[in-house]
């Protein structure tokens, strides 16, 4: 096995000579070459020093492409809306509810449980063992993909039945490639993760939101557009006599399928580039590393290890998609009670601005059906929108972290441990902070800026006033929960994500069943589910690593600067509203004092160091410019 390792590898080449140096000071790599390979080896095979990229290196290179990503998503979003209406945005979110756990079913886990694994076994220079945790998660990803995308095809009409919405079994249809070529992309994602090297994973991500923007936006503009033609002609809709009623249900299902489509043919190209980069890189593992690296563990003990790794990350995750899943129909169905109960007139003087246009969303079909349930559950939407974009970028320092302080787990060094559970603690709640307080204090602005004046932001606003505080520990729970699996403690996130969901659960069960709050109360049990999962992850953390993170640092100062962005971008938002009409810009002004507040503050408590600023690009030169002029100690 060993000699027909070493044939195979004559061709590898090293995966970070493709990769862009974006840090000034230079890191040592774990997976560097055996001591006792001399140079002028490596000079005749042609090898190089592999240069991992840090956790902030990882975490920029994501960032910027996550970035990217959100400005894609939005401008979709934005034209999406302009195409549908809010039931259409309520088909569009309950669609991708099932998919959710329908694909946390499919991955399993596996995707953080192979990052893991590939870097404990890089730190240990057991190269073999790395390439044949590549081969074993083919087949696995494989065949899950194909079983999920016949599952999903086959739980459309069941799910759309018991949400009371037929409108929504097409989308999931339409949605259901995607299961297969995302478990596809987690093979080379999770891989070249564990290698920490981020570019494959950056890149693929801008690929696949590019084709729902392009793709996606033309197919569903043309159903849209050809449809409702037909319909206003000759009163059918593809040539199907429809009754208003049922046109309004259909062309929204229709024409959110076209949309899921361009996003099934992104996942497909973006899954053929991680292919070609993983072949043209050959993977990342030099010929002189497989050389002396030690015998490859059997393939039944890797999996075994994998798949022990892997379900209490993948259960943890499914526990966080199925209670989305179940919260997702409670809410609808609470609303629905509402209705039903003879208290609906509480609703319509609440929302009294969407009458006439909107009145029959109070009203029930011919079948006997609301619709009031999913216009509001489509407003929740517009607010989550924003919600996504904090947990977005978050969500990429926990994948950048847990190959990070797994590698520093694995050697157990202790000081590097300390390092990184600050680093990582620090720049996450250097986003977060700024970015709940903002959202809750520039709710309407915001949702203006992203969908313009219209009375879905009304009813959003008060939903991400809440949701904005809760986005500060929704986004943090996960670099918190990388960073117990990157400690060993897989089983954590699992008892954390069930307690949490529970909460969760009932909380939203009660306050949304009210009809004064309805809709508003979904997002409170966020903000209590996810605090005390955020709070008690740190508390295990600091008790397994005996690492006591300094609170000082990395909460108190980035708090105080929060808060005072906060009432800057409150107050300036109040002024230009005095001189401004409502419009899609007003909110620029306020976003721009806040950001120039929020930085000033950091400065001026020493909330930022140089030491901070050297592991991003062109830090060094920014801390001597800073440090220049008194600025930065």
């Amino acid at each position: 096995m060993a000699g027909q390792s070493q044939n195979t590898d004559t061709e590898y080449i090293d995966i970070n000579d493709m990769s862009i140096h974006i840090s000034e000071k230079k890191t040592t790599g774990v997976n560097s070459r055996p001591e006792n390979s001399s140079k002028s080896s490596r000079k005749k095979s042609g090898d190089k020093e592999i240069e991992q990229q840090s956790f902030l290196q990882g975490a920029m290179i994501l960032t910027v492409s996550i970035v990217i990503v959100k400005i894609i998503g939005m401008i979709f979003k934005v034209m999406f809306a302009n195409i549908v209406d809010g039931v259409g945005n309520g088909i569009f979110n309950s669609a991708y509810e099932l998919y959710n756990v329908i694909f946390t079913v499919a991955s399993a886990g596996f995707p953080i449980a192979l990052s893991r694994m590939v870097s404990e076994h890089i730190s240990k220079k057991r190269y073999r063992d790395v390439r044949r945790l590549h081969e074993i998660s083919i087949p696995f990803f494989v065949i899950t993909g194909m079983v999920c995308f016949v599952i999903m095809v086959i739980l459309s009409g069941f799910y759309a039945g018991m949400i009371g919405n037929d409108g929504v079994r097409l989308p999931v249809i339409a949605l259901s490639p995607i299961v297969l070529f995302g478990c596809l992309m987690s093979i080379y994602r999770g891989y070249f993760e564990g290698m920490r090297y981020m570019v494959p994973t950056a890149v693929s991500e801008i690929i696949e939101v590019s084709g729902k923007l392009i793709v996606g936006l033309l197919l569903s503009s043309l159903v849209d557009y050809f449809g409702t033609k037909e319909y206003e002609q000759y009163g059918t809709l593809f040539g199907k006599a429809v009754t208003p009623e049922i046109f309004k249900q259909l062309i929204s299902s229709y024409t959110v399928s076209a949309a899921f489509i361009g996003v099934a043919f992104g996942s497909l190209c973006a899954f053929l580039y991680l292919l070609y980069k993983y072949r043209a890189t050959r993977g990342g593992i030099t010929k002189q590393q497989l050389k002396f690296s030690p015998k490859a563990k059997s393939k039944k003990t890797l999996f075994k290890k994998l798949a022990l790794t892997a379900i209490p990350i993948g259960l943890g995750s499914f526990v966080m998609s199925i209670a989305s899943t179940i919260d997702s129909i409670l809410v609808n169905y609470r609303i629905v009670s509402i209705m039903k109960s003879g208290n609906g007139n509480v609703l319509m003087d609440m929302y009294d601005f969407l009458i006439p246009e909107y009145q029959d969303l109070f009203l029930q079909n011919q079948s006997g059906e609301y619709s009031i349930q999913v216009f509001l559950f489509g407003c929740y939407g517009y607010a989550l929108t924003f919600l996504m974009l904090v947990t977005a970028v978050t969500q990429v320092f926990g994948q950048s972290a847990m190959p990070a302080l797994t590698s520093a787990w694995t050697v157990k060094d202790k000081k590097l441990i300390r390092s990184n559970i600050n680093t990582i603690l620090k720049v996450t709640l250097l986003v977060t902070l700024p970015a709940g307080i903002g959202l809750s204090v520039l709710a309407k602005p915001l949702l203006t800026l992203l969908y313009g004046v219209r009375v879905e932001v009304e009813i959003a606003t008060y939903v991400l006033q809440v949701m904005g505080i809760s986005s500060i520990f929704i986004a943090t729970s996960t670099p918190i929960c990388s960073m117990l699996q990157a400690i060993g403690r897989v089983d954590m996130p699992l008892k954390l994500y069930t307690i949490g969901m529970l909460i969760k659960i009932v909380i939203n069960y009660i306050l949304v069943g009210i009809p004064q709050i309805n809709i508003q109360g979904a997002a409170v049990g966020s903000l209590i589910a996810y605090l005390f999962v955020s709070v008690v992850g740190v508390y295990i953390i600091a008790k397994d690593t005996k690492v006591i993170p300094d609170f000082s640092k990395i909460l108190i100062k980035p708090l105080i600067a929060a808060i005072c962005c906060g009432i800057s971008a409150y107050f300036v938002n109040y002024l230009v509203s005095q001189v401004i009409s409502p419009n899609r810009f007003r909110v620029i002004p306020s976003l721009i004092v806040a950001m120039v507040v929020y930085f000033g503050m950091l400065l001026l408590l020493k909330g930022i160091t140089a030491e901070d600023l050297s592991e991003i690009p062109g830090g060094n030169k920014l801390a001597r410019i800073l440090s220049k002029y008194r600025l930065l100690r």
